[in-house]
């Protein structure tokens, strides 16, 4: 898709040094994303709004945050057919645990794909959209592989490293 983009929604402000995970590995991939907050019970007219003519625009994934009662992923499902990943944001007194289940648990035929509480979560959030994205384009496919393999390198450098100390234990 030409213009494809990745929105990326947050229920407030405050979800931002979580979601700055997401936005940096949509960057090392050259993804166009948009970010915006906005909110499943106080915008939800402006939600809808956003997300229908984010679609209209090449909008191909949705990545929503939001904690506590975390409506935002599910409210922004039901709008669009595009994928939607969800990211319960580690806030409030369940530390995130409401905001799980909040996102995780659709009605059969509105999916959102849910990752991990808080910033490892966001991380994956971006590689998801970003494998997601890949499906339909081969170069972006080709940075992925890239980046998993640069990864495995890296633990295995630690390994050899940590290898090394132990011989002189």
């Amino acid at each position: 898709m030409a213009n494809a983009f990745v929105a990326v929604l947050m229920g407030s402000d405050s979800d931002l040094p979580v979601m700055k995970s997401t936005l940096e590995v949509l960057k090392s991939f050259n993804i166009d994303y948009e970010v915006k907050v906005t909110s499943a019970h106080r915008t939800p007219a402006a939600t809808h709004e956003y997300v229908t003519q984010a679609e209209e625009r090449g909008c191909a994934v949705f990545i929503c945050a939001a904690g506590l009662a975390a409506h935002l992923a599910g409210a922004v499902a039901g709008i669009t057919t595009c994928p939607v990943i969800g990211v319960p944001i580690d806030a409030g007194p369940l530390q995130g645990h409401d905001a799980l289940l909040s996102t995780v648990m659709m009605p059969g035929g509105v999916p959102v794909a849910t990752v991990a509480i808080g910033k490892a979560g966001a991380k994956n959030a971006g590689y998801l959209a970003a494998q997601m994205l890949a499906v339909g384009d081969a170069e972006l496919r080709q940075r992925v592989k890239e980046d998993r393999q640069a990864n495995a390198a890296a633990v295995i450098a630690k390994d050899q490293s940590l290898q090394e100390k132990l011989k002189s234990l």
